[in-house]
């Protein structure tokens, strides 16, 4: 019998197969992450990744990716691929497009955010000196709001302890700091990757998100997404979600078999089986 709240708070998450039709056909929309959700071993998100999307969204739901990645990254993905909208930089940021054109919303005012920028790179200093084999993500260039600090995708992968410390920097300074799978990424600000999917889904879909938690889906694979996890009741980490279990409260209500971009497709593929 499936749960309905999941997590590590019912004792552990279910499998895929026990997620069940009513409740795949209850669902009003797809929220996913990306990096060590929808990619293989390389960090590439293969062809059955995107032809999956593609089926949830000829089943009549739509998908949202919710990601660390940047607002360059976001504003990509919003025009080229076959999703309703973004929300990137954990929560900071959200871009879709509208009548042909690109729409951005931010949490923060252009004032304060430059004002977090400037906190931002006194952190990037303090944690590339104290944390030997770190860096600043490649990709920080590309962002608004918030500094991502590399500890696993161009260097070479940091132990725990490495881990770590780079978040207590983040926190000496009074930041909020949120480990991905190979980012640790850190802000100043109140919002997280929920707080802005609860305000876009009421924009988009006329949601609430509060109300009615089973009509939203979460596909993820990181602390970062524990928020999430611990909100959508149905919520769903892809295998490779399992390595990071001591470092959550709340865990997925169901679990995929196979890590990555094969759980993804797994998913995302019973879901529109299920809806049909």
């Amino acid at each position: 019998m499936t749960r309905a709240d999941g997590g590590l708070r019912g004792g552990g998450p279910c499998p895929l197969e026990d997620l069940e039709r009513d409740a795949c056909r209850a669902l009003s929309v797809l929220f996913t992450d990306i990096d060590g959700t929808m990619t293989d071993p390389l960090g590439r998100i293969p062809a059955r990744s995107f032809t999956a999307m593609e089926r949830v969204r000829a089943a009549d739901l739509p998908v949202v990716v919710v990601t660390g990645r940047p607002a360059g990254w976001c504003d990509m993905i919003a025009r080229t691929w076959p999703v309703h909208g973004v929300v990137g930089e954990n929560g900071g940021l959200a871009m879709w497009l509208e009548g042909g054109e690109m729409r951005r919303e931010y949490v923060e005012d252009e004032e304060v955010r430059r004002g977090h920028a400037a906190g931002l790179r006194r952190i990037a200093d303090d944690v590339v000196r104290e944390v030997e084999g770190c860096a600043i993500a490649a990709d920080q260039p590309y962002r608004e709001l918030d500094l991502a600090v590399d500890f696993a995708e161009d260097v070479a992968p940091l132990p725990d302890e490495a881990i770590d410390r780079i978040v207590a920097v983040f926190e000496r300074h009074g930041a909020h700091a949120k480990v991905s799978n190979i980012h640790v990424n850190g802000w100043f600000g109140d919002y997280d990757k929920l707080g802005m999917c609860r305000r876009m889904a009421r924009r988009w879909f006329d949601l609430d998100l509060d109300a009615t938690p089973e009509r939203a889906t979460f596909l993820g694979d990181s602390p970062n997404d524990e928020p999430m996890f611990a909100h959508f009741p149905r919520a769903i980490g892809v295998a490779n979600i399992r390595r990071f279990f001591d470092r959550l409260t709340h865990t997925p209500g169901y679990v995929t078999d196979a890590d990555g971009a094969d759980g993804f497709a797994d998913a995302l593929e019973r879901i529109a089986s299920l809806r049909t």
